[in-house]
């Protein structure tokens, strides 16, 4: 393998005590560049050999025009980092049969751009995700919170949960720093110590995570994190055939509709704004937008700097993404 490091156990302090402690015992990290470097089972994804897996990008301004360098996938036993910048194309679609597979469950913290840098560069359809942002908020939900418009957790602060995690991480903040500086950071070849740690930190707790929220998640929940992780994936997909190529969303489990418990499907939906009206839209220091967050139980997101441009996308319920979309659209016929 092109490099091999070792992982550092958690700092002293850290939350994380008894036999979970054996989890982040020092485990290899992997620096790949050809395929043969990578598990079978993860490439050739099959029902005999499920997998629930880490994953992370990391790349330049990641997004469909950004660059992607590294994929980072953390097994029990071990991480991977594949390096997009030294292994080319070959390795990434390698990766592509696991990254769309039903059988290999990918656990991520906002799979959005991810997701969207996946597709544009590579033709990769993310699928059958585990957002942990959106399980937080479904938990915080689920145990009687009512949901907050922008609240979402960082993966910073999603690591210092103690309910989940409870360990801090400081590095992140230091590479985000050295990113300001100079934004090719992760161009940079051979990786550093600090790349490669920094790298294999933002999947290293990821399973852990998952299995103290799958434990939390209700049947309902956990449907809806499938579906709303699906469409997560998709949000700045936009396509012309409206993603009449991606897998279809979960469908409702028969033993919660059994229960007679009343499930409304969630949707996304996509608003065209007129060239030059999305600053309108937004509203002076966001006013606009967050009033319709606030009248709707939906998410609603904007493609930004990164785009696409003129866009607004929107998830939620049914009913309150028409909600939203109707409220938006009356904006946009006011101007």
């Amino acid at each position: 393998m092109a490099s091999t490091q070792q992982a550092l156990p958690p700092d002293p302090g850290e939350k994380i005590q008894g036999e979970e402690e054996a989890q982040f015992s020092t485990v290899p990290i992997h620096v790949v560049t050809n395929p043969s470097e990578l598990p079978v089972e993860f490439l050739e994804p099959s029902a005999e050999t499920q997998l629930v897996i880490g994953f992370d990008c990391e790349g330049v301004d990641l997004c469909r025009h950004g660059t992607l360098c590294i994929m980072q996938f953390s097994f029990p036993d071990a991480i991977y980092l594949v390096d997009a910048v030294q292994g080319g194309e070959a390795i990434v679609q390698a990766c592509k049969p696991a990254l769309e597979s039903n059988y290999i469950t990918k656990v991520i913290h906002d799979c959005k751009r991810d997701s969207e840098a996946l597709y544009f560069q590579f033709g990769i359809k993310l699928h059958n995700v585990v957002d942990t942002q959106i399980a937080y908020s479904l938990i915080n939900e689920q145990e009687g919170q009512a949901r907050v418009p922008d609240c979402h957790i960082s993966f910073v602060g999603l690591l210092a949960d103690p309910r989940y995690c409870g360990v801090s991480y400081d590095e992140k903040e230091e590479v985000r720093v050295l990113l300001r500086q100079d934004p090719k950071y992760w161009t940079y070849r051979p990786l550093s110590e600090q790349m490669i740690r920094a790298a294999a930190d933002d999947v290293r707790f990821l399973l852990h995570i998952y299995h103290k929220m799958v434990q939390k998640l209700n049947g309902k929940s956990l449907w809806n994190l499938a579906v709303r992780g699906a469409l997560y994936c998709r949000c700045f997909c936009i396509n012309d055939n409206h993603f009449a190529d991606w897998p279809p969303l979960p469908p409702i489990p028969e033993n919660i509709v059994a229960d007679g418990s009343i499930l409304e499907e969630e949707v996304l939906s996509v608003v065209d704004v007129p060239p030059g009206k999305m600053g309108r839209v937004i509203g002076r220091r966001g006013a606009s937008i967050l009033s319709i967050k606030q009248s709707c139980d939906a998410e609603i997101f904007i493609g930004g700097a990164k785009g696409p441009p003129d866009k607004v996308f929107i998830i939620g319920p049914q009913k309150q993404a028409r909600k939203a979309q109707a409220i938006l659209m009356g904006k946009l016929l006011d101007f």
